[in-house]
């Protein structure tokens, strides 16, 4: 009798796992991706965190300010922040959607904590979608209009144009960024927890239950740090930029016009000009 029919070709036992296969990588690479983005999101908060010191006055640069030259002063930088902050984000993001879209969640079936993260999770990464969508192009002065100017970020006037930027609109500061930050923390967090899983490192339930007390210590110390930027620069008085360091809004219809904020309200009501 013919085996043919009960022991496949070797060909045919890879092409039968492939998907299995290009799953298990895709799973992979959105872990690593995750983690990067991680990183930075963490190192950006903390130096975020150093806006509490506020505009100086004395001649000398905030921490903020000595910060962001640092990192403007990178060689490459363009070629860095490609590499290293948006191809992860962006394979991060398309592969996470296609998680969302095709995940299945039974919280209603089962509801137990680790059901509840999980929903949590695919909640808000689209909020983060949109959230950093606003975050990268109001910074690059994309839009338009008063708002628009008021949300470019100056590296020159890295300081006052942040505070300018939190304070653009009243939705900016009080709606927009205390929910992006929220969800920001909690995805990085939690995907901080479910990575530990993801490459065996916690296999044990006591091994999940300690790196799941370390995941909310960097919850918590994240969550403070992007709550002490934004606290801080809704403290602080919004004002113009030196004209010399006003950077061009980069959106249509938008070319060669500086990015100055707008004037304040005159006793009239009305804007100044």
């Amino acid at each position: 009798m013919s085996t043919a029919a009960t022991h496949p070709s070797a060909y045919e036992a890879v092409a039968s796992t492939g998907p299995n296969v290009r799953h298990f990588l895709f799973r992979r690479l959105h872990s690593l991706t995750g983690l990067v983005f991680g990183g930075y999101l963490v190192v950006h908060l903390l130096i975020n965190a150093s806006l509490v010191e506020g505009a100086r006055h004395d001649g000398h640069p905030s921490v903020f300010q000595v910060q962001v030259d640092k990192i403007h002063s990178l060689p490459f930088l363009p070629v860095i922040e490609t590499v290293f902050i948006y191809l992860p984000i962006l394979f991060h993001t398309i592969y996470g959607i296609w998680v969302t879209l095709t995940g299945r969640p039974n919280v209603q079936n089962y509801p137990y904590g680790k059901n509840w993260f999980y929903v949590l999770q695919r909640a808000s990464a689209v909020v983060l979608v949109f959230f950093m969508l606003f975050h990268v192009l109001g910074m690059k002065g994309v839009f338009g209009g008063d708002v628009g100017r008021a949300l470019t970020f100056a590296p020159l006037a890295a300081t006052q144009s942040t505070v300018n930027h939190f304070q653009s609109a009243w939705w900016v500061g009080y709606v927009v960024y205390p929910i992006g930050i929220l969800a920001s923390c909690y995805h990085l967090a939690n995907g901080f927890w479910t990575a530990g899983i993801t490459w065996g490192l916690t296999v044990s339930a006591h091994a999940q239950k300690r790196w799941g007390l370390a995941c909310s210590g960097l919850f918590a110390l994240t969550l403070v740090c992007g709550l002490l930027a934004l606290v801080s620069t809704l403290r602080a008085k919004a004002g113009p930029l030196p004209a010399d360091v006003v950077p061009e809004l980069r959106g249509p219809g938008n070319i060669g016009d500086k990015g100055t904020p707008p004037a304040a309200p005159n006793a009239a009501g009305s804007q100044a000009r």
